[in-house]
């Protein structure tokens, strides 16, 4: 099997397992009542050439995924119909379940084995804004996602070749991809991939075999593979014999069109490959990769390898032949911008040398008619992961109970290492570089729990003479200095917002932003200012850090440097050097001005309503310790 082959299988088995999860997730109760009746026909259950042996066996690891692939069929089809991604409620899907279990039971597949697959199933797949970026319809679909979507271009008619399902099922994962960065909390964005690439874009159906074999991965019978009968046999050799010589004139034809395509793809690639190289790679320390390399490095880009997902890309774990160990970053915004931005990154990365920014150790670029484009950064591999890995609010459920939390001495060097490369972007290197994307997964950690800063995909350098660049507006939602985000206003002081905003996550444990009891979303530096105006500076600091012994005077400082940093007024926030500086405790930090009212949050804005926004007693108290404290504790 070629890599291709492989990386495709084990793909499809993600979308697969992945889909399984889904819906045993968010399905129902087999043992519920109803008195509703269920929207959509089950009668599918009884024609669709599903292989129901894998289900006439006492126990066989494929039935349970093979059954909720089939009901996921009807919940398609209820898209389709009515433009609703979920049920309207707890008694539709228990009838639903119900019709399905009588259908599959009268096949002769056993009740005991229908209930040990969905025995755990607890929540009720109805109606639930918070799922996917408040997706509810196909109209919210269309705002989120835009009119036309890749699936819109992959996943139309027959999928049964393997190029045309590979390609639908790229375009999943890109558009899965773009929904995770709208809604980063969403659960089941992939989810509504799926429905929507079976239900709506293929106009063959959801119920047709060749879309249900590739966006559900369903088992079909050998029935349905087209065995054909006699009469079809004697008619296929009849036409065979009139025209063979046409066939083989078309043969002829077909393998000449095939090499063309061959060797065009060929020199398009080569073109393309070689342009890169000649107006890169002169320009930068960046190794090159062969494609072939990366693919042996990752096991075929093999899914037990994939160590991280975003929105613009997929991250492999790899080990070169000399035995060293990568991360091979997959970058999967294929727009206009991506090779802007992808040869941005290469130049600056592979120029600028210093510990405490990840080295990029070289890079790929490749390009056929089936795949187009694909780009690849290859970095030194952080066995730690990224900062966000650790911090107890951005945790997975998989993740929460074996990360341990970091403790004052681990935060500490994390926020002064992130402070020493960006101090040196600014500062060590001309003309400066501008990161745009401060936030905790751009910050990785080596074996020593070493920071490093990373991705400069979005990175812009100075340019002489200026006081600020204006350019699209590019990051990350919350880390945004106001001016930046409103105007486009990009000066240094933007990176240093939102090195504040970490320093503020980081001490405090909390999320950017976070949705209050009234549902409005507060931003950690509100949350912050306030406590501070109230003289509770010592409570923005996370309880378990408190509880720790760690300093308490060193750590008030480093939070009063956030909120400094993360200041709302551009020319009151402190450079990148002045603020390692204060957190160092060589320089004292300076008296927080005042700010406007927040700006959206209208049930805080009475909190913010102080006359004078000096320093409480408490905080005073704070930093007159600091200063005369050490530097480290």
């Amino acid at each position: 099997m070629s890599p291709h082959h492989f990386a495709f299988d084990t793909m499809r088995m993600f979308l697969s397992l992945s889909f399984s999860l889904f819906l045993i997730i968010l399905v129902f109760s087999i043992d519920s009542a109803s008195s509703s009746s269920c929207p959509f026909d089950l009668g599918y259950v009884d024609t669709f050439p599903w292989d129901t042996s894998l289900c006439r066996r006492p126990v066989h690891k494929d039935c349970c995924q093979t059954l909720i692939n089939l009901f996921g069929l009807g919940m398609a089809q209820h898209l389709n119909e009515t433009s609703m991604f979920q049920l309207p409620d707890a008694d539709t899907s228990s009838s639903c379940l119900s019709d399905f279990q009588t259908k599959v039971t009268a096949l002769s597949v056993q009740l005991s084995l229908v209930t040990q697959c969905f025995q755990n199933t607890t929540q009720l797949f109805v109606v639930n804004p918070s799922s996917c970026a408040g997706i509810i319809t196909i109209e919210d679909w269309k705002q989120k996602v835009g009119l036309t979507s890749p699936l819109d271009i992959s996943c139309k008619g027959d999928l049964m070749r393997l190029t045309r399902c590979s390609s639908c099922v790229d375009a999943g994962m890109k558009v899965t991809s773009q929904l995770n960065g709208l809604d980063p909390n969403g659960t089941k964005c992939f989810y509504f991939t799926v429905l929507y690439a079976a239900g709506i874009v293929n106009d063959l159906g959801p119920q047709d075999p060749r879309a249900a074999a590739c966006i559900m991965d369903l088992p079909l019978s050998r029935s349905s593979k087209g065995k054909p009968s006699n009469t079809t046999l004697k008619l296929v050799f009849g036409l065979l014999g009139a025209l063979i010589g046409v066939l083989l004139f078309l043969g002829v034809f077909i393998l000449y069109r095939r090499w063309d395509k061959k060797r065009r793809q060929k020199a398009f690639h080569e073109e393309y490959v070689s342009n890169f190289r000649a107006s890169v790679l002169p320009n930068s320390e960046a190794e090159w990769f062969r494609l072939s390399e990366l693919e042996r490095a990752t096991n075929g880009f093999s899914q037990r390898n994939l160590i991280g997902q975003g929105a613009h890309g997929v991250v492999y774990k790899g080990t070169l032949s000399d035995g060293t160990l990568v991360a091979v970053k997959q970058i999967l915004d294929l727009d206009s911008k991506g090779d802007e931005e992808f040869s941005n990154e290469v130049e600056i990365m592979s120029k600028i040398r210093h510990r405490n920014l990840l080295s990029l150790r070289g890079c790929c670029v490749t390009s056929n008619d089936f795949t187009g484009k694909r780009r690849y950064l290859v970095y030194d591999f952080m066995s730690n992961g990224s900062l966000s890995d650790h911090l107890p609010n951005t945790l997975g459920s998989t993740k929460q109970g074996s990360k341990k939390p970091l403790t004052w001495p681990q935060r500490k060097n994390i926020i002064l290492d992130v402070a020493k490369g960006l101090a040196y972007l600014h500062y060590g290197i001309k003309p400066a570089i501008y990161h745009r994307d401060i936030k905790a997964t751009n910050i990785f950690l080596d074996s020593e729990m070493k920071a490093k800063v990373a991705d400069f995909g979005l990175a812009k350098q100075s340019t002489e003479g200026q006081s600020h660049l204006t350019t699209r507006v590019a990051g990350t939602h919350g880390y945004l200095a106001p001016e930046y985000a409103l105007y486009g206003h990009l000066t240094e002081k933007s990176d240093v917002y939102s090195f504040g905003i970490l320093i503020l996550e980081i001490m405090s444990g909390r999320k950017v932003l976070e949705a209050s009891l009234n549902q409005s979303v507060v931003r950690i530096t509100d949350w912050a200012w306030m406590l501070m105006k109230s003289g509770k500076v010592g409570e923005i600091v996370e309880e378990w850090l408190r509880e720790s012994g760690g300093p308490k005077g060193v750590m008030e400082r480093f939070v009063f440097v956030g909120i400094l940093c993360a200041h709302v007024m551009v020319a009151l926030r402190p450079t990148m050097d002045e603020a390692l500086k204060m957190l160092e405790g060589d320089i004292d930090i300076p008296r927080i001005a005042d700010r406007p009212l927040p700006l959206g949050h209208e049930s805080l804005r009475s909190s913010f309503g102080f006359g004078s926004a000096s320093i409480s007693s408490t905080g005073k108290r704070s930093r007159s310790l600091l200063n005369s404290s050490v530097r480290y504790s």
